[in-house]
């Protein structure tokens, strides 16, 4: 003789399941977006920091002899990629004229979402100017 289940029981379960893994779901997009924007913030700041070393990197025979602001671009992309691997970071620099362009690229792991590692890329551009130019 077999008993049928009646009323609601076990009801609760497939509510608690749902609900759980919805929580899960919104938890993981508070801390793996958290992550992402941190991510971003902290590349932007190390582009922005490794323009800022390469541009100034200036050219200081062509500036005392033609009172022209430039950059020696051999020593400006050095100094910009120096920054990057002493921040721990990675990513390319490019020099035209007086303008240093830093790209940084970081790779940000999903660690509770279940999607794939999300690739943060940050470009910031510095100029060298003449401070003696109002």
């Amino acid at each position: 003789m077999t008993r049928r289940a009646t009323g609601d029981r076990g009801s609760m379960t497939a509510f608690v399941a749902v609900t759980a893994v919805a929580l899960v779901m919104v938890a993981g997009m508070v801390y793996d977006g958290g992550q992402v924007i941190s991510a971003t913030a902290q590349a932007r700041s190390d582009a922005a920091k490794a323009a800022r070393a390469g541009a100034q990197e200036v050219d200081l025979t062509s500036l005392r002899s033609t009172g022209e602001t430039a950059l020696d671009p051999a020593r400006a992309e050095a100094s910009a990629l120096a920054y990057l691997a002493e921040a721990g970071s990675t990513g390319t620099v490019a020099v035209d004229g007086a303008n240093v362009t830093v790209t940084v690229t970081i790779v940000q792991p999903m660690h509770i979402l279940p999607l794939p590692d999300r690739t943060v890329v940050a470009v910031e551009t510095a100029t060298a100017l003449d401070e003696a130019t109002p």
